[in-house]
């Protein structure tokens, strides 16, 4: 029987965060690679299901969805799990912090990723683009490490919400990305219950198969390494 869910991925990218979430739903998925180095994200095919060409797409029985949040949105409610559901007092403060995640934090990560496609090719501009971006990124995390530090049920409780896997995923590329630069700025130590959050994942049954399928590492949140994939390219 095909299985519900098809997962367009490319390692170690914004996917790996819906592959973590379907594995810890216990769901059966298929996975297709977007290949980077064709430039598979552009082609015709693949810009029918997603067309700002960005991974990942999660087909689903209603259609296919794009955009991480709006994906972990959708499947925390079709499931009534690894969030709080609507109703719930937790509901909103979950809600803010999900979006705090999707539209200030990774957006300004893939500013930082892609100086280039925000401010042209000139390298002074784009290291000083850069140097704002670590300094709004120290603030978002020192927000959200104060936020964790409250023990809220839905961020680094005991059972992982969609959010503990998002935020994990983000502060894995904040130490590895852009490959070439300097990233002294980022010391997860400086934000200890985030990193307590990101410990405890790492022990999870859904981390090592992504672990396996995605070539991350004995401890990819923590201390991550580039990822070694076994079939793809991370960029």
């Amino acid at each position: 029987m095909k299985p519900e869910y098809r997962l367009h991925y490319a390692p170690d990218n914004a996917s790996l965060v819906i592959r973590l979430v379907l594995e810890e739903l216990g769901l059966p998925y298929e996975t297709v690679l977007v290949d980077r180095r064709a430039e598979a994200q552009n082609s015709p095919a693949y810009r029918a299901l997603n067309p700002g060409g960005l991974i990942p797409v999660l087909e689903t029985p209603d259609g296919p969805l794009f955009e991480t949040a709006a994906i972990l949105l959708w499947l925390s409610e079709r499931h009534a799990a690894m969030a709080p559901q609507p109703g719930s007092a937790d509901r909103a403060a979950f809600l803010k912090w999900l979006f705090f995640a999707s539209n200030t934090l990774h957006a300004d990560l893939r500013m930082l990723f892609y100086p280039e496609k925000y401010i042209g090719a000139e390298k002074a501009d784009q290291q000083q683009l850069q140097k704002v971006l670590r300094q709004r990124l120290h603030i978002h995390l020192t927000s959200l490490d104060q936020t964790a530090a409250q023990r809220p049920a839905w961020l680094g409780a005991p059972q992982p919400s969609v959010l503990d896997y998002y935020l994990a995923c983000q502060m894995r590329w904040m130490a590895l990305y852009p490959a070439q630069a300097d990233k002294s700025w980022f010391v997860i130590a400086h934000y200890p219950s985030l990193q307590r959050l990101c410990a405890a994942l790492e022990h999870r049954p859904a981390v090592a198969v992504a672990r396996e399928a995605e070539g991350l590492g004995a401890t990819p949140f923590t201390s991550p390494a580039y990822a070694n994939p076994p079939e793809g390219s991370a960029t």
